[in-house]
């Protein structure tokens, strides 16, 4: 506000003489300038849960929970939800709805520790590069499931290749043969022990049509990163159009952005009903979620369950990126986030669970086609979403409709995910250059998406393939559970968790109950199971790989350079800081961990009394500008 600000208090002396504690409870904007209000609380809610249901909800929780024992895996999975996914959600939805700003100016609570936050910028840049990539894919395959018959139904295509098998081979393996290359099935007894394991040699290397559309059409792939190719067109016109889908949806920040969520969040559900209903009609189904749940009790004492379940939970509600605190940064300055907090995290791991029915129930249909056990069907990853079920949706009637909608559901998974990165750092850059708000924005966002779509064409070539999984191995995985130990450690021990309590308390009108629990959990807990699942991520860590092909020493050379790019901020800009402050190294330490007189209430505030939480409002404090009169 500074020099030329002034305030006009209002007071309502109703029962004034009960109340002596008055807490701030109510915001209209910053004396930075107009900062955005989601228009409804329901579209903050929704943004967050799109923002954490994304593609590895259907493509990899329903593969971790048949691997660690099935049903039994929703154990582990459910406690780690409560000591460490909840909290973290919490944590950072406090940290934003308070500080009412982005990933970076939210460290007014801290400045030694802002380096935290270019981190979080930096992270969700790589995964925003990257992630809209894998969009383009689904972007493509939408438009080539527009047709009578679906291009990878069958191999007589110009991309398949002389190993290129339909598999058609049921009733041979059902009988214990294999089929060769001619189609002929083949028994043991028929041949030598020697031609048998050479038959069993080549058979591994047939492909079905839908991999070779996959590998072959949609990315070209080459051998290696030694040979990164030309650009793939079908690939850069589609990442194009997943560009500027972003770009209109956010033109106008989350005005739009609020809008959109409400099909973005609820359009993926719709089509995963639908999906079950069709999957359940399916022979094989009751194969596939008998897999899918069965529990193994025993695997229950193994360390790699605990940790496999504290993983999945960290990211898949993506802390630690800065979108949390972003979306909480919009808010209403009293908004219950505590229930949102809930409402969100419990919400992502019960579409996880759902969605698991669905893509076992189709594993499940595809394994009794083939004649194959399902463990032998079931996959993770891309080549879930862009092998495996596009194969099995192939054999069903009006296949490209059940297509279109899976593929459409992709989607929209990814691109809830995908508008808050983007928000992320647009609300960053804004942020820390408030120009840029208002009929500026547009520009800023142009801009943003241009540089992240040129980023992105190196993934466009038929190379791309190996860029993208490096990115993927490298740039969010060690740095955001660094970031994640560094944040929780800061705000609980040099913050202060009780202060951190006493402004969430500020906020909601009630500390978060019970407040010793949550005190625990973030000063102890947290950063206990945080540095577990780094130590765990550190210990099960192999180089990155594509199918045969192993990255080359110098490919993951550069991943650790990438993953290290944005952690190294935090020492850095601390440095830097303490350069810049005046006095003894002591002096600027001690000034620059004490948070800044921004952090705090916003200028316009509502106070009420602290226990009458829910009363009307008793004190507005408003400022103003004193040469112009208008309310800052």
């Amino acid at each position: 506000m500074g020099e030329k600000s002034k305030y006009n208090i209002t007071f309502d002396d109703r029962d004034l003489e009960d109340h002596e504690e008055c807490e701030a409870v109510e915001v209209s904007q910053g004396a930075s300038g107009p900062r955005q209000k989601w228009g409804r609380q329901i579209e903050f809610i929704l943004s967050s849960l799109s923002y954490a249901v994304g593609l590895g909800n259907i493509w990899r929780f329903p593969y971790l929970c048949y691997r660690n024992g099935g049903g039994a895996f929703l154990i582990p999975y459910g406690i780690m939800l409560f000591v460490c996914g909840l909290p973290l959600m919490f944590f950072e939805l406090c940290l934003g709805q308070f500080g009412r700003g982005g990933p970076i100016t939210v460290w007014k609570i801290c400045p030694l520790f802002q380096g935290i936050g270019y981190a979080m910028f930096m992270i969700s840049f790589f995964i925003g590069c990257y992630y809209n990539v894998v969009l383009s894919w689904t972007v493509y395959y939408i438009y080539s499931s527009f047709t009578h018959t679906l291009p990878w139904t069958s191999c007589g295509e110009e991309w398949s290749s002389e190993f290129c098998r339909e598999n058609n081979a049921r009733n041979c393996t059902l009988n214990g043969g294999l089929m060769n290359l001619n189609g002929t099935c083949i028994y043991k007894n028929m041949i030598s022990d020697e031609e048998w394991d050479a038959l069993n040699k080549s058979v591994s290397l047939f492909k079905g049509p839908a991999d070779e559309f996959f590998h072959n059409h949609v990315l070209d792939i080459t051998e290696g990163l030694h040979d990164m190719g030309g650009f793939q067109g079908n690939i850069v016109l589609s990442l194009l159009v997943a560009w500027i889908i972003v770009y209109f949806v956010l033109i106008k920040g989350v005005e739009t952005f609020g809008k959109a969520v409400y099909f973005t969040a609820t359009f993926p559900y719709l089509i995963l009903v639908v999906l079950l209903v069709r999957t359940t009609t399916l022979p094989g189904y009751m194969d596939g979620i008998s897999f899918y749940l069965t529990p193994q009790w025993d695997k229950l004492m193994t360390v790699k369950v605990w940790t496999d379940a504290a993983i999945q939970i960290f990211f898949s509600l993506s802390p630690c990126w800065g979108g949390l605190i972003t979306l909480a940064s919009y808010n209403k300055f009293n908004n219950n986030c505590f229930r949102d907090a809930f409402i969100v995290s419990i919400g992502n791991c019960f579409t996880s669970f759902f969605a698991g029915f669905v893509i076992f129930g189709i594993i499940g249909f595809m394994a009794h086609e083939i004649g194959l056990p399902v463990d032998k069907v079931a996959v993770q990853g891309a080549g879930l979403a862009f092998v495996a079920y596009p194969e099995a949706v192939a054999r069903l009637p009006l296949s490209p409709v059940w297509s279109i909608l899976f593929f459409a559901m992709l989607l929209t998974l990814g691109l809830g995910t995908q508008f808050t990165i983007l928000t992320t750092i647009i609300t960053t850059i804004t942020d820390d250059f408030p120009a840029l708000r208002g009929k500026n924005f547009k520009w800023a966002l142009l801009v943003s998406c241009l540089v992240m779509y040129v980023v992105g064409l190196s993934m466009a070539t038929k190379g791309g393939m190996y860029v993208l999984q490096m990115m993927d191995s490298y740039s969010s995985t060690f740095s955001a559970l660094m970031v994640g130990m560094a944040e929780v450690l800061v705000v609980s021990w040099v913050y202060g968790i009780d202060n951190f309590l006493e402004d969430i308390k500020k906020m909601l009108g009630f500390y978060p109950f019970p407040r010793i629990l949550w005190k625990v959990l973030w000063k102890y807990c947290m950063p206990l199971v945080v540095l577990t699942i780094l130590i765990f991520t550190w210990i099960d860590f192999t180089p990155a790989t594509y199918g045969d092909y192993v990255f080359p020493f110098w490919a993951n050379a550069i991943g650790w350079v990438l993953s290290f790019s944005s952690v190294s901020l935090i020492p850095i800009v601390a440095i830097y800081k303490i350069i810049r402050e005046k006095g003894t190294f002591v002096e600027r330490v001690q000034k620059l961990v004490r948070p800044l007189p921004e952090w705090g209430p916003p200028p316009e505030v509502y106070i009420r009394p602290n226990d009458s939480f829910g009363a009307k409002p008793l004190l507005k404090v408003t400022s103003f500008d004193e040469d112009t009169g208008n309310k800052v």
